[in-house]
């Protein structure tokens, strides 16, 4: 309760060309998504969102609203200090390590008898990396170094 909910800024951008009308809309999609993504400060980056939603109003009044609704989610990562801001915007690192493990480890059994038995196991390989995560002494972000 009380946590910041931060979209995977990367996801948000490939959402969006979904979203988009026509080809053009969708090449240059991310491009501009881009420079709200590397904003400033939250407001320079609401400012750049609102100036988007703007252009594409006439032309893709649906991504407009998609834009509208959906990248807010993805500055949550302003409220944080600078230096954590770049790790913190995508969940790609993340994601990647744990479905390159569970592909993996899956690979090899090839067949499962059963859907609970490959359950069984990707529950076992999600214990294991949260028990690795959980007593490294790896950090992901010193919380201490609060340097901007």
């Amino acid at each position: 309760p009380g946590a910041t909910w931060q979209r995977c800024q990367f996801h948000l951008a490939r959402n969006a060309i979904h979203h988009a009308p026509t080809l053009a809309i969708r090449k240059r999609i991310g491009e501009d998504l881009r420079a709200v993504w590397n904003a400033r400060d939250l407001q320079a980056a609401e400012a750049e969102l609102a100036a988007l939603a703007e252009s594409y109003r006439k032309a893709a009044p649906k991504l407009t609203e998609w834009l509208e609704a959906n990248v807010p989610e993805g500055l949550a990562v302003f409220t944080l200090p600078k230096p954590h801001r770049r790790r913190m915007r995508t969940s790609n690192p993340i994601e990647r390590a744990v479905q390159q493990e569970i592909k993996r480890r899956t690979k090899k059994v090839r067949v499962f008898p059963n859907e609970a038995s490959l359950l069984r196991l990707v529950t076992a390989i999600l214990a294991e990396i949260d028990e690795d995560w959980t007593t490294t002494d790896r950090v992901y972000i010193n919380m201490e170094n609060r340097d901007d």
